[in-house]
């Protein structure tokens, strides 16, 4: 094994590792409070993990893709608020909503391209933010408190015991990137891949990139979905807030820093975003005047983001 993919690994393992031992790092440093931020952002990263499916290895820059979050969340709080407790339905009929809208999305922004894609992206997703706040039923933009978690049918396995809860979004992430990474390896991934390098020349091969990029944008935004039945249950909170364009561009950033392309760089990126956001909110109240520059100088200066800054790390001791 080479310097670079050593290095990349030992931080994958690290990362990994982290996550999968924080209930009993928190717990022996009498700090419970990482438990809720590991969980919350493992739910960025499996979010993040959904958009560089269409954004790192398509190319397709989408400024809407934090709707299928509140998608998947507001079916788990809608279905709870009119007592459907039950995740073998909430969980399905989320996945399933997440999937017709990435659809219906994907139907019409997938004819445009550039910035009109980019818009109009934004504007589809800026329609689903505004009925959820008009919808006075379900809290407007005050939000949807959910009072009881998604319920599996059995005490064994319960939401409401914090590790379940916690572990059940580690597999996920888990599961999230080795569903990538068979993706994107498979014959679609490269059809996906290569049709970012040059749309026509795959055209002229005989495949029809419409239809694949289609089938990837579903996958994305029922990946996404499902970060937002998660995100539900952690909070037992859903607002339109998280439907909004600005926590897609969080999103688009976290994929940026941890490096677009790339299996683990969304996860590098989330980590990073989130614990730097946590530490400078610590020491001051104007965390966002060191950390929006700070967000900028890694796009400008570190090419391939995190996952790149390891790979030229790697290679200087080749």
């Amino acid at each position: 094994m080479s310097s670079t993919a050593s290095v990349k690994a030992l931080f994958v393992t690290g990362v990994i590792a982290l996550c999968a031992l924080m209930p009993l790092i928190a717990q022996a440093a009498g700090q419970p409070y990482y438990v809720d931020l590991f969980m919350r952002m493992m739910i960025w990263a499996i979010a993040a993990v959904s958009l560089n499916l269409i954004l790192g290895y398509g190319g397709m820059i989408s400024f809407g893709h934090a709707v299928y979050l509140g998608v998947g969340a507001y079916t788990v709080g809608i279905c709870a608020y009119h007592e459907i407790e039950s995740a073998w339905i909430q969980w399905p009929l989320a996945l399933g909503f997440s999937a017709l809208v990435a659809l219906a999305f994907g139907v019409v922004s997938l004819r445009t391209r550039g910035v009109y894609f980019i818009m109009i992206t934004m504007a589809l997703a800026q329609m689903l933010y505004f009925l959820a706040v008009s919808a006075e039923e379900y809290g407007s933009d005050d939000g949807l408190i959910i009072y009881v978690r998604s319920f599996f049918g059995s005490r064994i396995y319960d939401l409401d015991e914090p590790l379940h809860l916690y572990y059940t979004i580690f597999v996920v992430l888990v599961g999230s990137l080795v569903l990538t990474k068979r993706l994107v390896e498979s014959r679609f991934g490269m059809v996906i891949r290569g049709a970012r390098s040059n749309e026509k020349r795959m055209e002229a091969m005989g495949f029809s990139i419409y239809r694949y990029r289609l089938v990837c944008f579903v996958i994305a935004g029922v990946l996404c979905g499902m970060a937002g039945i998660l995100s539900a249950n952690v909070e037992k909170f859903v607002s339109p807030d998280m439907m909004y364009w600005t926590k897609s561009g969080e999103l688009i950033f976290m994929v940026v820093l941890g490096g677009m392309g790339t299996v683990f760089g969304p996860v590098f990126g989330a980590v990073v975003f989130w614990l730097l956001s946590e530490l400078l909110s610590r020491l001051t109240e104007h965390w966002h005047l060191i950390f929006g520059p700070f967000l900028v100088l890694v796009v400008l200066f570190a090419r391939g983001g995190l996952d790149g800054l390891l790979a030229r790390i790697g290679a200087r001791d080749d």
